[in-house]
């Protein structure tokens, strides 16, 4: 099934004609619970993997735990409907940290899927995002891992991974993603207004605009940065949103080129501010705003991730060398 996002409440370059200089386009990846194959692009989903090439792993110490989630205890408390039960981390009562841990396959992306997805190292087309399931040091910190490959060659393998290594226990529920098939639309998109992403002047009109509309209709007022701007959730391309964090400049740590996000990881589909861009397909065309909204959990939270306290987690990459480390941002 296709997903059609909505059109927005207000036509924004009607209220901001500047805003037509800086309109850009994200494709929305629009996840839901389903059973993708490896050949295709996913959130989830088993990854195009070699036989004989070895899976990542993170050589990191890693935080000793206490108690956590078995994933295929979670898998059944998920089509169960219920709330999976934690366990003791084996050897939690041993002093010390974890040693070396296999990353979880978050998802992966092919350009044929999705012609918006930037341009990896040496032509290649098919990008395969990681994390690893396990904190690190004091602040809790994630690593993420991210693989180019080139699609077709990567087809041409005699045989594939039937099952990638799995860490026995993980410490969150939502370290294990959910397999969803993708719905990919794209949608304008237009910058987060805050600090320098758009001329100071406009920023103020598009401050002032949001202050009247919510003293004219109260809290369901549109506004520009959860209505008009950005969408939420999975999404290649366009820009950033930098709520939690103000915007920052991202640089490419190996020469200095200020650097493209190639997409974005998002826990939710929707929240309180944001569900004008719940797809027509998920709504019930008898009711109007929130109220319309229909499938619980898999329409708002459809690949059951989180990144950082429920943050948007960005990706980055150097326009100038695809193949310069990436950045990973949580914002």
């Amino acid at each position: 099934m296709t997903r059609n996002t909505p059109t927005r409440p207000v036509p924004v370059e009607a209220v901001f004609p500047e805003l037509a200089a800086y309109l850009g386009r994200t494709t929305r990846l629009h996840p839901r619970p389903g059973r993708p194959g490896m050949r295709e692009s996913h959130v989830g989903g088993p990854m195009l993997w070699p036989a004989d090439e070895p899976w990542p792993v993170c050589q990191e110490p890693h935080q000793r735990e206490t108690e956590g989630y078995e994933p295929d205890e979670i898998r059944s408390a998920r089509a169960a409907g219920v709330w999976p039960r934690s366990q003791p981390w084996p050897g939690s009562g041993t002093p010390g940290e974890d040693g070396p841990v296999p990353f979880v396959g978050l998802a992966q992306f092919f350009r044929r899927d999705i012609p918006a997805l930037g341009a990896g190292p040496d032509g290649a087309d098919l990008v395969q995002i990681f994390r690893c399931p396990c904190n690190h040091g004091p602040y809790l910190e994630r690593r993420y891992h991210l693989r180019w490959r080139r699609a077709a060659k990567t087809e041409r393998a005699e045989s594939f991974l039937a099952a990638p290594p799995e860490v026995p226990m993980l410490r969150w529920e939502h370290e294990l993603p959910e397999p969803c098939v993708l719905h990919p639309e794209e949608v304008d998109t237009y910058p987060w207004a805050e600090d320098d992403t758009l001329p100071a002047s406009l920023i103020a009109r598009i401050d002032a605009w949001d202050d009247a509309q919510a003293a004219e209709h109260g809290p369901a007022a549109p506004s520009y940065q959860f209505d008009l701007s950005i969408p939420p959730g999975w999404r290649v391309g366009g820009f950033p949103s930098w709520a939690p964090t103000g915007p920052m400049a991202i640089v490419c740590e190996s020469c200095a080129t200020p650097m493209r996000l190639l997409l974005t990881a998002g826990g939710d589909e929707m929240d309180a501010g944001s569900h004008s861009w719940v797809p027509l397909e998920d709504r019930d065309p008898s009711l109007l705003g929130k109220a319309s909204i229909q499938g619980g959990p898999s329409v708002a939270q459809p690949t059951r991730l989180r990144f950082g306290r429920n943050r948007d987690l960005h990706v980055f990459t150097c326009p100038a060398d695809p193949g310069h480390p990436p950045q990973w941002v949580l914002s």
